[in-house]
């Protein structure tokens, strides 16, 4: 058993890391409720992007795109390209949030396949596995802006242009709760006619079948929208702000799982310290009970022996 002395250090130590966590703890905290509320605060404006795209494409549906491209066609090419913009943390300590994304992100790319990843974790695990992650791509997960989606859209837009990438998705976690987070894969470009169409068309529907059930509206949004080609011409301002936002909602989406992942590490961390000192405790108790006993018994022994010298002494 160790001495009283090699228990007390360590009881002192888990204390030492207690303050720590519990530290980490109510800064991941604060860091998650400030990712929240910035994505509520800038949720209403790109919503209404979104609706002035639908706008567009519902009255002008003769138009095509090149942001609304036919992906089939794109993938027919024997030089398609494909890209993923990985959204990982800059450290750890956020139990297994990195590694969930990675895990994911290793079961849809290919070494040719063109990675651009936010978070040192992600950039340094998969350039070590031998994948082609942009050497110039360099921005951090931690207190996401929206200059950073911003310069990110428009280095990805600019790429897809250029015709460098003829595909683009992103893989990141979203916190469905305080205690789930789901790892997603979302494609970005090209844009998908049927996300800014088929709601627009339902309420048509509904509108003009008041005495139709919204299934059967759906249904026929769903006929509608076949008869509908690809947009020609999406204003250019509109689609870089809405990938913009998209691109800010992954990033405080990311921010937010990981602060998340991380504070139930850390919680998790304090109950095991809390568990350990009670055992520790009660180890430290029993050794200093049994050096008391111990000095007793020596006490009482070396009293008797005492007595038995002086029994000695007074025979002679």
């Amino acid at each position: 058993m160790p001495s009283t002395k090699e228990l007390q250090n360590r009881i002192g130590s888990i204390r030492d890391t207690m303050k720590i966590t519990n530290a980490m703890y109510m800064i991941s905290s604060m860091k998650l409720r400030k990712a929240r509320k910035q994505l509520e605060n800038t949720e209403p404006y790109f919503e209404g992007l979104k609706e002035e795209i639908s706008n567009i494409l519902l009255h002008f549906p003769d138009m095509e795109d090149h942001y609304f491209a036919n992906l089939e066609e794109k993938r027919k090419k024997e030089d398609h390209r494909k890209g993923y913009i990985i959204v990982v943390g800059d450290k750890g300590m956020c139990g297994a949030y990195n590694h969930n994304v990675i895990k994911e992100a290793l079961k849809e790319i290919t070494p040719e396949d063109h990675l651009f990843v936010v978070g040192e974790v992600g950039r340094h695990e998969l350039a070590a596995a031998g994948y082609s992650v942009d050497p110039e791509f360099l921005f951090t997960a931690t207190n996401p802006s929206m200059h950073r989606a911003r310069v990110i859209a428009e280095t990805i837009i600019d790429l897809y242009k250029k015709g460098e990438l003829d595909e683009v998705h992103m893989i990141y976690t979203q916190m469905v709760n305080t205690m789930v987070s789901e790892v997603r894969q979302e494609r970005l470009l090209p844009l998908k006619t049927h996300t800014f169409l088929k709601e627009e068309l339902i309420q048509k529907a509904l509108h003009h079948q008041g005495d139709k059930t919204r299934a059967q509206a759906e249904q026929e949004a769903e006929d509608w929208y076949l008869i509908y080609p690809d947009a020609k011409k999406v204003l250019e301002k509109l689609v870089y702000n809405y990938v913009t936002g998209y691109v800010y909602g992954v990033l405080v989406e990311g921010t937010a799982s990981e602060e998340n992942a991380r504070m139930q590490a850390m919680q998790a961390a304090t109950d095991n310290a809390k568990d350990m000192l009670a055992e520790l405790s009660i180890q430290f108790n029993r050794a200093r009970q049994s050096a008391i006993t111990q000095e007793i018994t020596e006490v009482i022994a070396g009293a008797k022996a005492l007595r038995k010298k002086k029994s000695k002494g007074r025979s002679r």
